[in-house]
């Protein structure tokens, strides 16, 4: 038996989305750009998707772009438009807790002569979106925050900070890196006051090689692929038509019940959190009010690694971090003040609407097996 609750890191594609890849691949196999039908049946494929990923955020289809992923949507996203508003306005606001994809991009940009100010967690571990718009100032033109942190689940106040940058700063472009809070977190983009959103395909049941941007209407961003045009040449490459239809069939498949999975999700995170609560020896690093689908946990004393790999032999998946880090320190749960000690043995347990009571508690179970055999063994 597996159980896997590394959701966060990817998640397993769901029949519906597997079947719409199969059907491209075997039938519906034309290049969208190819002037017969089967380039026809090819584009209609992707008109559609895009119409469904609209319609999940309340937007308008012309605004849904394909990418290869969340990575390239948040460099197109942030170097694109920071290369298009930037010559006048030099400054850029972001987090310290960013995904590596953005936190990267950042790092770029700062070489290119940008500054670029972080904003770190409070001594609460909160970023308030008071301090995110009192960072904005007339020179600001790029602000890029994320939903969720894809390490503790903390939700940034994404919303209430737009919303105050729009109102102080109405040309400051806004960008929110939804991918742990889309299918998960309902929004819709104009009340998020996002001028750019990046989504994954393969953090929602679908698969791995696709994602999506929403471009509000009069955003620019330069282009970072060229090519043929495609995408109305913000992204240029032939469309990757198996792996969009598949991204399409498990947003349709998902947006159906978002609040309900929430709640449901709730429900047992709250089950796992006072489990560990009562348990000696096991520290909660995600607050309360973090997403659901991600519980972070430290068991002092054993390596993330080593527990890792205990818990892999009993055929339980878990991560000691962001996957994108390899295994290597992100320096996110130090921005939230953790020390050392606490950050080394730090585990990441995600969920998904599969996951259930019975599978965490055989996690809690092991957990606590595992945590007196190891630190006995030392």
């Amino acid at each position: 038996m597996e159980i896997y609750l590394d959701n966060a890191a990817t998640t397993k594609p769901c029949r519906e989305a597997v079947s719409a890849v199969m059907e491209c691949m075997e039938e519906n196999y034309g290049n969208p750009s190819s002037l017969h039908k089967k380039g026809l049946e090819a584009q209609l494929t992707v008109d559609g998707v895009r119409k469904i990923i609209a319609k999940s955020i309340a937007a308008d289809p012309s605004c849904i772009y394909f990418t290869s992923g969340a990575t390239e949507s948040n460099n197109i996203a942030v170097i694109g438009a920071a290369e298009i508003y930037g010559k006048r306005k030099p400054r850029i606001v972001t987090t310290s807790i960013e995904h590596a994809s953005v936190k990267k991009a950042m790092e770029y940009l700062e070489g290119k002569g940008f500054e670029i100010v972080r904003i770190s967690p409070d001594r609460s571990g909160n970023i308030t979106h008071e301090a995110i718009v009192n960072a904005v100032d007339e020179k600001t033109c790029l602000v890029s925050i994320m939903m969720v942190n894809n390490e503790t689940g903390y939700i940034l106040p994404v919303r209430r900070a737009f919303y105050g940058i729009k109102k102080k700063y109405p040309e400051c472009i806004t960008h929110c890196d939804a991918v742990q809070g889309f299918m998960k977190i309902p929004f819709k983009a104009a009340e998020l006051n996002a001028d750019m959103i990046s989504m994954s395909g393969h953090k929602i049941h679908a698969g791995k090689g696709v994602g999506a941007l929403y471009l509000k209407k009069g955003v620019r961003t330069e282009s970072r692929i060229f090519g043929g045009g495609q995408e109305k040449g913000v992204r240029s490459g032939t469309e990757n038509v198996p792996m969009i239809a598949g991204m399409g069939a498990a947003v349709k498949k998902f947006s159906r019940d978002i609040n309900e999975r929430y709640s449901e999700m709730k429900r047992i995170n709250n089950m796992l959190r006072q489990r560990f609560g009562e348990t000696d020896g096991i520290v909660i690093n995600s607050g309360e009010e973090c997403s659901p689908y991600i519980l972070n946990i430290s068991v002092p004393g054993i390596r993330s690694e080593i527990m890792l790999h205990y818990l892999e032999e009993y055929g339980i998946y878990v991560s000691s971090g962001s996957a994108c880090s390899k295994g290597a320190k992100s320096g996110v749960l130090s921005e939230f003040g953790l020390n050392d000690r606490l950050s080394d043995s730090a585990l990441r347990i995600s969920l998904c609407g599969e996951n259930t009571v019975s599978e965490l508690r055989t996690l809690a179970e092991t957990i606590e097996y595992a945590k007196g055999r190891l630190i006995k063994s030392k």
